[in-house]
């Protein structure tokens, strides 16, 4: 396990497959005790229904959170027409129920091409957005009605996998969609219920990718805390050292930079340019976003290479002093 230059835990990224009912909130305290650092955050939450990959940043690995936090995203859902909700998920009391009598495989087909492609996208009111400095979902929470405003998304594909007749008042869709950032895929569940007249909410939702990161690379969280237990047990004691501590399946960072940035090959004196803060010129260009590596394959920093000359966003391997 690779370790911060201050000693202050382990480095790179973790890729983690979120158990239901957790908030991400949640899973970041359980890594920091399963790390023993407190310097761990994510790319972007989950809702507590959903499932699915959550990337989180440890150590230096925290400085690529905000590159990341703008990737396309995937997910499998399921999406009930015939019931809006409070919420658009399955966690919202029932606002409107509608006989789904007229909804056909057709019109659902129709509708599903609708929302695909770029289109403008009212958020769910129970979103994290900010209004006037308060969550919108606290705002709800607190009986206000809140109404966002509608943004640009993308919706890169929509795909249907099963459609059955649930009830009388229930029709249900399994899902495959991939979003820009910013979606909201209750949103599209409510939209299209709206599309077809019959209301519709999310009954699940699993996110199978964020950018480079699928789940594929995702470890169980019971089973890296099963492992942390079984080490606190053998040792009789109730909370690790850190010299103790189960390894955790971490991406370094140069690792986690190639599944998802463009490469800039560095030369030595490249890389001991950009280590004092120094521009070099550009070796992707037009890129906004680029991992500069070292000859030995270390991430050096992430560059912006819109221009000729390279300009570091973050140096992650400050060179020494001269």
């Amino acid at each position: 396990m690779a370790r911060s230059r201050d000693a202050d835990g382990p480095d790179g990224l973790l890729v983690v497959d979120k158990p239901a009912g957790w908030t991400s909130h949640d899973v970041v305290g359980r890594v920091r005790r399963l790390a023993g650092t407190r310097k761990v955050g994510h790319a972007g939450t989950l809702d507590p229904m959903a499932t699915g990959v959550l990337v989180l940043g440890l150590g230096r690995g925290t400085r690529l959170l905000t590159f990341l936090v703008g990737c396309d995203k995937a997910y499998d859902a399921t999406i009930r027409l015939g019931q809006a909700t409070v919420t658009d998920d399955a966690e919202g009391e029932v606002t409107a129920t509608t006989a789904v009598d007229g909804v056909t495989p057709e019109r659902v087909v129709a509708a599903v091409a609708g929302l695909t492609g770029a289109i403008e996208q009212v958020p769910s009111a129970v979103s994290a957005i900010k209004v006037d400095g308060r969550r919108s979902y606290a705002r709800v929470r607190s009986g206000e009605d809140v109404e966002l405003p509608a943004r640009p998304v993308t919706v890169s594909r929509f795909d249907i996998h099963d459609q059955r007749v649930a009830g009388e008042t229930a029709y249900d869709l399994d899902v495959s969609v991939e979003v820009s950032s910013g979606t909201y895929v209750r949103a599209l569940a409510r939209d299209l219920g709206s599309a077809l007249g019959v209301g519709g909410h999310l009954t699940a939702l699993r996110r199978t990718r964020v950018g480079g990161y699928a789940l594929d690379v995702a470890a169980d969280l019971e089973d890296l805390t099963a492992a942390y237990d079984a080490a606190r047990t053998r040792l009789g004691v109730d909370r690790l050292d850190r010299a103790d501590l189960p390894a955790l399946p971490l991406l370094d960072l140069a690792t986690a930079a190639r599944a998802q940035f463009p490469a800039h090959e560095l030369t030595a004196e490249e890389a001991t340019a950009l280590g004092y803060g120094q521009r070099i010129g550009s070796g992707v260009p037009g890129e906004g976003v680029v991992a500069g590596f070292a000859p030995d394959g270390r991430l050096v920093a992430m560059l912006d290479e819109t221009r000729a000359q390279a300009r570091s966003l973050v140096v992650l391997a400050p060179a020494g002093p001269r």
